[in-house]
């Protein structure tokens, strides 16, 4: 059984990323995203088709396409461990469903983060083995050897 996501969990790590929560009631959420005057999130609980208690995040202001994703990609960072659903019942076009990862989909992103940090990495150790060789070429020529050809 997947675990229960809960809404204060969620609300402090998006917070501490620096989105403003704007705590709306359902009213003001039902007006819809361009209701409040400051960008901000607003965060119910719901249950999913399989009757897990998860949290639906929406965004909300004049500018919540930015504020949605800026909640989609804290959540999704590695260290939080959450997977956000944007498409799925009972979720508008503003709003996200977010629930604890599972570990296999926790692997998945490791795989393609490493994946898409190859190219950069190979690069910089290949700079690394140029400018280690020319210090010790330098090394050696500061010390009276010089190479024979």
């Amino acid at each position: 059984m997947p675990r229960v996501t809960r809404s204060h969990t969620i609300r402090r790590h998006l917070v501490d990323g620096g989105l403003v929560d704007l705590r709306l009631t359902e009213e003001e959420e039902k007006a819809g995203p361009d209701g409040p005057d400051t960008d901000g999130f607003s965060l119910r609980q719901q249950r999913d088709e399989g009757g897990t208690l998860v949290v639906v995040a929406g965004a909300y202001g004049p500018n919540w396409l930015r504020t949605l994703a800026e909640l989609s990609g804290r959540l999704e960072q590695r260290h939080i461990k959450c997977t956000v659903i944007a498409e799925a019942p009972g979720v508008a076009d503003h709003e996200v469903m977010v629930r604890w990862a599972t570990s296999a989909e926790l692997q998945a992103r490791a795989a393609d983060q490493a994946a898409r940090q190859a190219p950069l990495k190979s690069l910089l150790q290949q700079q690394e083995a140029q400018q280690r060789a020319e210090e010790e070429k330098r090394a050696f020529e500061d010390a009276g050897q010089f190479g024979l050809f």
